[in-house]
């Protein structure tokens, strides 16, 4: 015995089926809006190099960011860059004229690339507040080894 279809019978399986697609991206959406770990959880913090990926990552040439100025969140000048050094551990620091007046007068300070992210033809500081900064010791590692101008690192994106 087979039913017939009818108009009615047609449209409330429709409804039933647009109520059951309709409800998975719902889910997905009030999901999407919950941070990940990390972003704002104190007890739980996002590691430094996963913060990193996070902000994409795009090939700048070692030879552009020599002499650019590193701001703080507020737009303060920092410092600028001197030099880009390779480790003995193999990370990327950015050797930063560090001094509290405008970048001028200032002592080598070791910045982890990871730290920083560029913005237009400057860098912003992001997980280094100016404090840390001034308590950072002078950099000095016969160690490290300088990175060549036409060299291609990664480094963040920052935003406003």
């Amino acid at each position: 015995m087979r039913k017939r279809l009818t108009a009615r019978g047609v449209l409330s399986g429709l409804a039933l089926a647009g109520i059951l697609v309709s409800a998975k991206p719902a889910m997905v959406r009030a999901q999407a809006m919950i941070p990940p770990t990390g972003m704002m959880d104190a007890q739980h913090p996002m590691p430094m190099n996963e913060r990193y990926l996070k902000r994409f990552p795009q090939p700048v040439r070692v030879g552009h960011l020599i002499g650019l100025p590193v701001l703080d969140e507020q737009a303060n000048t920092l410092g600028t860059v001197r030099q880009v050094v390779r480790t003995a551990r193999g990370q990327i620091e950015l050797i930063i004229s560090y001094s509290r007046w405008w970048g001028w007068f200032g002592r080598p300070v070791a910045v982890r690339l990871e730290v920083v992210g560029i913005e237009g033809r400057h860098l912003v500081s992001l997980d280094m507040d100016p404090d840390a900064y001034a308590a950072a010791p002078t950099w000095h590692d016969p160690s490290a080894t300088a990175l060549p101008a036409d060299t291609t690192i990664r480094v963040a994106l920052a935003r406003n």
